[in-house]
């Protein structure tokens, strides 16, 4: 059972409206976050410099979506800070930042939600990028009955810690890889089978690599693969880039509603695009996570998904290994995925109505594909 934290709540008080940007039509793919003929309104009383609250994003009466999913979870203790306790400062200013930018403890906390017997199996789930552990809500019901599941938000992401750039955590793909390997250790010290989407699959086949005794099975959903797909969409690029990128990822909707609705054939309700933006509204440390791994994945993406095409092609890759592929991906090509697969002893399936993040999209379908895989 989760503990009783309390998850932090937006103010309900109607703020001085400032508008963000006229109301456009979309088409049903992409009308993940708006309700019908409203403008989007925020609170200019920002607080910390960068956090909004109020208007439209003011939480109705009684729990919201994000209250009850934090209300599932507990936080888990893992991965120490580098460097000394010196508080987090904004890059622009060099002012000190709030709470949310600032390490609590000498060791961080990450949000874990947990299914199932602890008896059970272990299976983990990784979501990617720039999603939530709250996207595997609908595949941790169906795995419940035959596993321990657990889904968790990487540091930067969700309610884990968020720590600012260069105090303590610099999101770099290599701290990544040191962090997971703590994590599992903490969760889930026993063999377990790993389910990893999205962009952040690279660094948990190099921890893979590195732990193949520990690991049952391998899910790799919708991965960068090919050379391809070293290259971000620009929904994603536009983070990193030069001065835009600071602004641009401290947009809630752009980091959150936009990022995610591009990438597949996705019609999310308002709860849920809530749950997602609200990290973004509560605080700057989000989007400056967020620019961080945007620049990381930019400079280093190509070198890990080379090395992650070796290790899978390996004659020293014994971990039962499944490669699953939303075809409606609107980031990643299928081009050359296939073939791939084909030359090597792995299995491979197809999700036809799947995008980018097939467990957003078809999360009762994933959770079945899976414990067919791994029983």
């Amino acid at each position: 059972m989760a503990p009783s934290l309390a998850a932090p709540r937006f103010h309900t008080a109607l703020p001085r409206r400032v508008l963000l940007r006229p109301q456009k039509p979309l088409p049903c793919w992409r009308r993940a976050a708006r309700p019908d003929d409203q403008d989007l309104y925020v609170d200019d009383d920002i607080g910390d410099g960068f956090s909004f609250s109020g208007g439209k994003y003011a939480e109705a009466e009684g729990p919201s979506k994000s209250d009850e999913w934090f209300a599932q979870g507990r936080m888990v203790k893992a991965h120490a800070l580098y460097g000394n306790k010196e508080k987090a400062k904004d890059p622009f200013f060099g002012l000190t930042m709030g709470k949310g930018s600032q390490s609590s403890d000498d060791v961080f906390s990450w949000f874990c939600v947990e299914t199932g017997s602890s008896s059970n199996p272990t299976v983990l789930l990784i979501h990617g990028f720039p999603s939530q552990a709250y996207s595997y809500r609908k595949v941790l019901p169906v795995l419940s009955d035959k596993y321990r599941s657990i889904a968790f938000d990487w540091l930067g992401f969700g309610f884990s810690d968020k720590p600012q750039p260069k105090y303590g955590f610099d999101y770099t793909l290599d701290e990544y890889t040191s962090a997971l390997e703590s994590l599992i250790d903490a969760v889930a010290p026993d063999k377990l089978s790993i389910v990893v989407q999205g962009y952040f699959a690279p660094i948990v086949v190099k921890y893979a690599n590195e732990h193949q005794d520990k690991l049952n099975h391998l899910i790799l959903v919708n991965p960068p693969i090919t050379d391809k797909h070293a290259k971000l969409p620009s929904t994603l690029a536009c983070f990193s880039n030069f001065l835009l990128g600071e602004i641009f990822s401290q947009d809630p909707l752009r980091a959150s509603d936009k990022a995610l609705t591009s990438s597949g054939p996705y019609m999310m309700k308002e709860e849920d695009a809530t749950v997602y933006r609200r990290p973004y509204l509560v605080s700057g440390s989000s989007g400056f996570a967020l620019n961080a791994i945007t620049r990381a994945l930019g400079k280093d993406l190509k070198g890990y998904i080379e090395s992650m095409r070796s290790i899978l092609a390996s004659d020293s890759w014994n971990t039962k290994t499944t490669i699953c592929w939303g075809m409606r991906d609107r980031w990643l090509t299928y081009d050359g995925v296939a073939n791939f697969c084909d030359g090597l002893k792995h299995k491979f399936v197809e999700l036809p109505m799947a995008g980018h993040h097939a467990q957003e999209d078809r999360g009762e379908e994933l959770g079945n594909i899976i414990k067919r895989i791994l029983r």
